[in-house]
């Protein structure tokens, strides 16, 4: 019953309204910024390599991988395959589209984070986020507050207990799989492992983050490049069959919950999380000279995400010659199509990819939560209350691994849902300040300058711990 009706908020959140809000956002923001995706896209990846001011601070590409944890995870390899499973081949389109406009939502969440950011007084590190820019530009701090409560739900609860879940279900292709003993011991690994990480605070989040996420994604990546070279025949096919069945209107109207568009595009948000208001936890953290080198660097970060890892995924199940079926959705079928051009090797390979996946997803996610929950206490944290929220925070990786695929993600989906109907309209109304930044950042760029921002140069009205 639970299921149900977690089931039915979900179906009218993604038909009536965040398809909309998603595609009418994304739309806005491409043509606002003048198509930065495309425009920009060179400029993203040199200040992705700048060095901190500051010696030991946070650097672009620390708070790119700490977001990139978060959001290259389990739904990468498991979100593609439901996707595929239930919407068919023309899943992978939408998803791709949802990705390259989602770049410019990216964009603009993660400049206002770092516009709006606020200092640590005892560390000097920045921090900040949507529920910072919520209240110091719309001054409603309920609104905000909302917010973070929505964030600490979604990541801490719902993405996290799904994560567990997607870990655990890989290995029930092995003989020792036992469904009522081993989900809860795999749990319980996952629980133990991240608790050891997180205990440690941020700083060792970003330390594991910034080691694992480039060696894994780069692994992926090749591993999947090999399946679709030795199958590169069925590549013009199923380039055809994504084109085709993304554009199967009748399909997708006969069927709308369960359609490409539909599915392309909840796996798709699920995946990069653009305009979700996640991101811009991390990029608030990042010690930069002009906000907008941050926006640049995260909106690389959905790139990375879609076009780069849950493409990979998705040509590696396709062009492996296994036809994905409903019953398969998940980690059977991408165990079968792995097994299918590797043999036994295959599904060796997912089972170490998933634990890596789903390790730095668990941490990245807990680390959004920290900025959530020092907004709500006014203050950071103590030690104390840290220590028994992340015990909780673990216990619920536990429990998420017991619990049913169906539930499981459509829990987390309502969730993301929600985080979105707050964040998209936000940014909307504050669009202002980021285009003016950006406006400012291109100005000081042709003149061959290195940007450096200060609030006064946009005219910026509200009160910052920054850019003054």
């Amino acid at each position: 019953m639970l299921n149900d009706i977690v089931l039915a908020i979900s179906n009218f959140m993604y038909t009536y309204l965040l398809i909309i809000i998603l595609l009418a956002g994304g739309f806005y923001f491409t043509f606002r910024t003048r198509f930065i995706q495309f425009r920009m896209f060179r400029e993203s990846l040199r200040v992705v390599t700048e060095r901190p001011d500051r010696a030991g601070s946070v650097s672009s590409f620390q708070a790119l991988m700490v977001s990139t944890a978060s959001r290259v995870g389990t739904g990468n390899i498991i979100g593609v395959s439901v996707a595929i499973c239930i919407g068919g081949y023309g899943a992978v389109f939408w998803m791709w589209l949802i990705a390259i406009i989602g770049g410019a939502t990216a964009f603009i969440e993660s400049t206002l984070a770092q516009i709006y950011k606020r200092r640590n007084t005892e560390t000097g590190e920045s921090y900040g986020g949507p529920a910072y820019y919520i209240e110091a530009a719309l001054h409603s701090r309920p609104l905000a507050m909302l917010f973070a409560l929505s964030l600490i739900a979604t990541y801490a609860g719902g993405f996290n207990m799904l994560c567990s879940f997607n870990l655990q279900s890989t290995f029930s292709g092995y003989g020792f799989y036992n469904e009522g003993v081993t989900p809860w011991i795999i749990g319980g690994v996952a629980a133990l492992l991240t608790a050891f990480c997180v205990m440690g605070g941020g700083k060792r989040i970003i330390a594991v983050a910034s080691t694992l996420v480039p060696f894994m994604g780069g692994l992926y990546v090749l591993v999947a490049i090999i399946v679709v070279v030795l199958n590169l025949e069925l590549l013009p096919q199923v380039f055809g069959r994504i084109f085709q069945g993304a554009f199967d209107f009748q399909a997708i109207f006969a069927g709308f919950t369960g359609s490409a568009l539909m599915q392309g595009i909840k796996r798709g948000l699920f995946s990069n999380e653009a305009g979700v208001g996640s991101a811009p936890n991390a990029a608030a953290s990042a010690n930069v000279s002009h906000p907008v080198k941050q926006g640049l660097v995260q909106m690389l970060s959905v790139f990375l995400d879609t076009l780069l890892i849950c493409s990979a995924t998705a040509l590696m199940l396709l062009c492996s010659g296994v036809e994905p079926t409903e019953a398969a959705q998940g980690a059977p079928y991408v165990q079968a199509a792995l097994s299918a051009v590797f043999g036994s090797v295959g599904p060796i390979f997912i089972t170490v990819a998933m634990v890596l996946f789903a390790f730095t997803t668990l941490i990245g996610n807990l680390y959004y939560v920290d900025n959530a929950l020092a907004y709500l206490m006014k203050r950071v944290p103590s030690k104390q209350f840290m220590v028994v929220f992340r015990i909780v925070a673990v216990l619920l990786i536990f429990v998420g691994a017991g619990l049913s695929i169906d539930l499981v993600w459509n829990l987390a989906d309502v969730l993301m849902g929600v985080m979105v109907m707050i964040n998209i309209p936000v940014i909307f109304i504050l669009a202002r300040p980021a285009l003016a930044a950006l406006k400012d950042y291109t100005a000081q760029r042709k003149t061959g300058r290195n940007p450096v921002f200060k609030a006064a140069s946009i005219d910026l009205k509200e009160k910052t711990d920054y850019w003054n």
